[in-house]
């Protein structure tokens, strides 16, 4: 209560905003000219970012996402919505629902569909449709190849129609089967567009539009590596006029809209609308073509040649900089063996970077397992607990063991005009936590954000998984069972349903051991591991306990009997393909109970303990 009433009496605003893929140019400069026009009128504003479509790898995609779902809407005045930065309409349309129902003001970008949002756009129809017209009446097109956008990213929407339209009314067909790549936004779309229509040997159309700058540019190279001259035997046009547009070569003929000035006026929008003050409900900014070399236009280039030659030496720098940077994190991060080396490695990552603000926030149980599920079936990804092993600010190193997950920061900002950003680090779908940034441009202008997130998610699930598994076996310890198998029994005792124990010794471990040496022991520990792995279902857990022990747990009365007809069918197929000399061979003991409220998972293994020691002993007598 009494920050909210410094922030009050300060008029001090708080701002969420969502975008995807900030390594591209087009949110870039949306951002820009929003952090500009917040620190300017003192606004926090905080980015909830991923690179989510990038990899094109769904479970990787489902921890990126995860980051939507932090942000605790009651600690914010106001939302910026970039979700047309969006190809993933579930995420797109989750984000949509959640600030709806928050009720805050809010701004989108190129989207018109929701009564509840004031909105900022460019006219995409009528603007692509005057550069196509362009390419038939001027250059005399007839034949066009078209890479689009996401198909329910409302941009890509509007620009195909003014496409259809513009050829339409010319009396031009399109054959959308053949000649139609269906892309993301993402630069590798036009690679693969132009890789998908070599090999369709369909004749070469007189051009290829493309939705973005990103797709075209990338198009515009592998046609012409493959021998494909621009515009002498196709004509390439992007949108979006960015800077490797601008001095590409030939130079591109595409749309210049005001990225920078629509996330100014976004901004000055929603800073009138959280001050009680009206805005018109939709924003529309100028856009034109830009006819350049790539349609067979000579560019009226107006451009400063020094503001190139400037831009150019420090994309340039930044990269040999960033790769010598990333290089030296990447090597110390390899070699940490916990959380602490983790973070001595980031801090000089940080130092190296002159980034003064860090909160490394990580799930309370990160070294344990963290599973999610997906954005439709779950409300929340994260605990309700957090720990911050290392807050970096100004120069000072210090933790935060536990603070509340709703609070997002490990501790509170009392300043204002504070440009944020939050980056999910996960390992797949395993969520690890998130880290922020703030007060820095890194995030949007560096190429090696997303690799240098990626290296510091893999660090840190290593360093969970040298906490729980057992690093012979490759299966869990008996830490990582004692947490992964009381998931099950607790599942178990709350649904009154029957839970399997089962322990496993290894027979004849210390003949072996002292005839054949210990490596031949460590042998025969691997292959039992390995059996019991391949008996077991994706939903049961197993566990190395001691030197010589396993334990493994699984639901329903059937699951002892299916586990050891296919752990002694292995063993039996193990033994046959062998040329050792001793045989592999283990006893096992098990029990089957509907686990009641007072008994505990200990008891339950201790008793599946004394039956397999009654085997063992049954199998020494008969010996």
């Amino acid at each position: 209560m009494e920050y909210g009433w410094y922030l009050y009496m300060k008029k001090v605003f708080n701002v969420a905003a969502f975008v995807c893929g900030m390594d591209e140019e087009y949110p870039y400069q949306i951002i820009h000219g929003i952090n500009e026009f917040a620190r300017e009128h003192a606004i926090n504003v905080s980015y909830f970012a991923s690179f989510g479509g990038i990899v094109e790898n769904s479970s990787f995609d489902d921890g990126e996402y995860s980051i939507y779902k932090l942000p605790n809407f009651s600690g914010f005045d106001g939302a910026l919505l970039l979700t047309n930065t969006f190809s993933n309409p579930v995420i797109r349309n989750a984000i949509i629902d959640k600030v709806k129902a928050a009720g805050i003001p809010s701004v989108i970008f190129e989207c018109k569909d929701y009564e509840e949002f004031h909105d900022v756009s460019i006219d995409n129809y009528a603007v692509m449709k005057k550069l196509v017209e362009h390419l038939i009446e001027v250059h005399g097109a007839k034949t066009f190849n078209f890479i689009s956008g996401p198909e329910a990213n409302p941009e890509a929407m509007a620009r195909f129609k003014a496409f259809r339209d513009a050829l339409s009314e010319h009396g031009l067909e399109f054959d959308e089967d053949k000649r139609l790549y269906k892309g993301f936004f993402r630069s590798y779309d036009g690679i693969r567009a132009i890789e998908e229509f070599l090999q369709s040997r369909l004749t070469l159309p007189d051009a290829f539009v493309c939705a973005n700058d990103s797709m075209a540019l990338t198009a515009m190279n592998k046609l012409q590596a493959n021998g494909i001259k621009v515009p002498e035997d196709v004509i390439v046009t992007g949108f979006d006029n960015t800077f490797n547009a601008r001095n590409s070569f030939p130079a591109l003929t595409t749309v210049k809209r005001p990225l920078y000035a629509s996330g100014v006026k976004a901004c000055e929008s929603l800073y009138s609308l959280m001050r009680g003050e009206e805005q018109p409900r939709s924003t529309i900014m100028d856009a034109e073509p830009v006819f350049a070399e790539s349609c067979g236009c000579q560019l009226k280039n107006d451009d400063n040649a020094l503001e190139f030659r400037r831009e150019t030496a420090i994309k340039i720098e930044r990269t040999y900089a960033g790769i010598h940077i990333l290089n030296r994190l990447i090597a110390a991060l390899a070699v940490a063996k916990n959380i602490d080396e983790c973070s001595d490695a980031i801090e000089k990552w940080l130092d190296a970077i002159e980034c003064n603000d860090f909160s490394l926030c990580l799930v309370s149980d990160w070294e344990k397992t963290y599973n999610t599920i997906s954005l439709e079936e779950q409300e929340d990804n994260y605990p309700a607990a957090m720990t911050a092993p290392l807050i970096w600010d100004h120069g000072e190193r210090r933790a935060v063991k536990s603070f509340p997950s709703k609070q997002l920061r490990p501790e509170l900002q009392m300043s204002s005009g504070n440009i944020s950003y939050y980056i999910p680090l996960h390992f797949g779908p395993r969520i690890l936590g998130y880290y922020i940034m703030s007060n820095t441009a890194f995030p949007i202008y560096s190429n090696h954000c997303h690799t240098i997130t990626m290296c510091i998610s893999n660090a840190i699930e290593s360093i969970s998984k040298l906490n729980v598994l057992d690093p012979l076996c490759g299966i869990y310890n008996r830490n990582g069972f004692n947490i992964n198998a009381r998931y099950i029994f607790d599942e178990c005792v709350r649904e009154k349903t029957a839970i399997s124990v089962i322990f496993i010794d290894v027979d004849g471990l210390k003949v072996i051991n002292d005839t054949y040496g210990h490596k031949e022991g460590d042998a025969t520990i691997l292959a039992i591991s390995d059996t019991i792995e391949l008996a077991c279902g994706s939903m049961d857990v197993c566990g190395r306990i001691g030197g010589d022990e396993f334990v493994i747990v699984g639901r329903g009365e059937g699951f002892a009997k299916i586990f050891e007809d296919r752990f002694n069918a292995e063993l039996e197929r193990k033994n046959k393909n062998s040329d050792k000399p001793y045989v592999l061979d283990a006893s096992i003991g098990h029990i089957t109970s509907v686990p009641e409220d007072d008994d505990t998972l200990l008891e339950f293994i201790q008793q599946a303990d004394a039956e397999m020691y009654q085997v063992k002993k049954t199998k020494k007598n008969h010996r």
